[in-house]
Protein backbone atom coordinates (compact mmCIF):
# COMPACT_ATOMS: atom_id res chain seq x y z
CA UNK A 1 0.00 0.00 0.00
CA UNK A 2 1.45 3.06 -1.14
CA UNK A 3 1.01 6.17 2.00
CA UNK A 4 -0.87 8.56 1.04
CA UNK A 5 -2.53 11.88 2.56
CA UNK A 6 -6.49 12.45 2.07
CA UNK A 7 -8.70 15.52 2.84
CA UNK A 8 -11.85 13.75 1.71
CA UNK A 9 -11.43 9.89 2.44
CA UNK A 10 -11.60 8.08 -0.32
CA UNK A 11 -9.63 10.92 -2.88
CA UNK A 12 -5.56 11.33 -2.54
CA UNK A 13 -4.21 14.43 -2.27
CA UNK A 14 -1.81 15.09 -5.36
CA UNK A 15 0.08 18.20 -4.12
CA UNK A 16 3.15 17.57 -1.96
CA UNK A 17 3.47 19.80 1.39
CA UNK A 18 5.75 21.46 3.05
CA UNK A 19 5.96 19.89 6.81
CA UNK A 20 7.07 21.76 9.74
CA UNK A 21 7.98 19.27 13.16
CA UNK A 22 8.55 20.42 16.49
CA UNK A 23 9.12 17.95 19.50
CA UNK A 24 9.24 19.57 23.12
CA UNK A 25 12.29 19.29 25.25
CA UNK A 26 11.83 15.85 26.81
CA UNK A 27 10.18 14.04 23.67
CA UNK A 28 6.54 13.77 25.17
CA UNK A 29 4.39 15.62 22.69
CA UNK A 30 4.82 17.43 19.21
CA UNK A 31 3.19 19.23 16.13
CA UNK A 32 3.45 19.09 12.61
CA UNK A 33 2.35 21.33 10.60
CA UNK A 34 1.22 20.60 6.82
CA UNK A 35 1.36 23.56 4.31
CA UNK A 36 -0.57 22.67 0.66
CA UNK A 37 -0.07 25.59 -2.31
CA UNK A 38 -2.64 25.05 -4.25
CA UNK A 39 -4.20 21.39 -3.41
CA UNK A 40 -5.69 19.11 -5.83
CA UNK A 41 -8.59 18.52 -2.94
CA UNK A 42 -9.55 22.38 -4.13
CA UNK A 43 -10.16 20.65 -7.73
CA UNK A 44 -12.00 17.41 -6.44
CA UNK A 45 -14.34 19.08 -3.54
CA UNK A 46 -17.00 20.59 -6.10
CA UNK A 47 -18.36 16.73 -7.20
CA UNK A 48 -16.46 15.17 -3.81
CA UNK A 49 -17.95 17.47 -0.90
CA UNK A 50 -15.73 19.37 1.60
CA UNK A 51 -12.90 18.79 2.98
CA UNK A 52 -13.92 16.33 6.40
CA UNK A 53 -10.53 16.31 7.79
CA UNK A 54 -6.83 15.33 7.79
CA UNK A 55 -5.74 11.51 6.76
CA UNK A 56 -2.13 10.01 6.95
CA UNK A 57 -3.63 6.66 5.26
CA UNK A 58 -0.23 3.81 5.29
CA UNK A 59 0.00 0.18 5.85
CA UNK A 60 -0.39 0.64 9.65
CA UNK A 61 -3.94 2.38 9.36
CA UNK A 62 -4.84 5.92 9.71
CA UNK A 63 -3.90 8.85 11.60
CA UNK A 64 -5.90 11.79 11.75
CA UNK A 65 -7.36 15.27 12.95
CA UNK A 66 -9.89 17.70 12.23
CA UNK A 67 -7.31 20.48 12.86
CA UNK A 68 -7.79 21.76 8.84
CA UNK A 69 -8.06 25.70 7.49
CA UNK A 70 -7.63 26.72 3.95
CA UNK A 71 -6.61 30.52 3.61
CA UNK A 72 -8.39 32.50 0.84
CA UNK A 73 -6.37 35.04 -1.75
CA UNK A 74 -8.57 37.30 -3.43
CA UNK A 75 -11.66 35.12 -2.55
CA UNK A 76 -10.16 32.25 -4.10
CA UNK A 77 -8.73 29.04 -1.82
CA UNK A 78 -5.16 29.49 -2.29
CA UNK A 79 -3.78 27.13 0.29
CA UNK A 80 -4.54 24.40 3.24
CA UNK A 81 -2.54 24.31 6.59
CA UNK A 82 -3.42 20.98 8.63
CA UNK A 83 -2.14 20.36 12.20
CA UNK A 84 -1.52 16.87 13.72
CA UNK A 85 -0.48 17.08 17.56
CA UNK A 86 1.02 13.91 18.66
CA UNK A 87 0.79 13.92 22.50
CA UNK A 88 3.08 10.68 23.69
CA UNK A 89 6.60 9.42 22.37
CA UNK A 90 4.25 6.74 21.06
CA UNK A 91 2.46 8.79 18.39
CA UNK A 92 5.62 10.79 17.58
CA UNK A 93 7.35 7.10 16.74
CA UNK A 94 3.99 6.43 14.79
CA UNK A 95 4.26 9.96 12.66
CA UNK A 96 7.74 9.63 11.66
CA UNK A 97 7.16 5.87 10.59
CA UNK A 98 3.97 7.31 8.48
CA UNK A 99 6.59 9.95 7.18
CA UNK A 100 9.18 8.09 6.14
CA UNK A 101 6.94 5.59 4.36
CA UNK A 102 5.27 9.28 2.99
CA UNK A 103 8.52 10.44 1.86
CA UNK A 104 10.18 7.45 0.30
CA UNK A 105 7.34 7.32 -1.91
CA UNK A 106 7.60 10.70 -3.28
CA UNK A 107 10.81 11.80 -3.33
CA UNK A 108 11.11 14.07 -0.31
CA UNK A 109 14.03 14.41 1.98
CA UNK A 110 14.36 15.98 5.45
CA UNK A 111 16.47 19.12 6.29
CA UNK A 112 16.68 20.36 9.88
CA UNK A 113 16.45 23.77 10.08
Amino acid sequence: MKPAIQFIQGTDEQTIPDVRLTKSRDGTNGVAIFEFDQPSVFDSSAELGDITGFYMIDEEGVLQTVDVSAKFVNGKPARVEAKYVMRTAGDWDRFMRFMERYSQANGLQFVKN
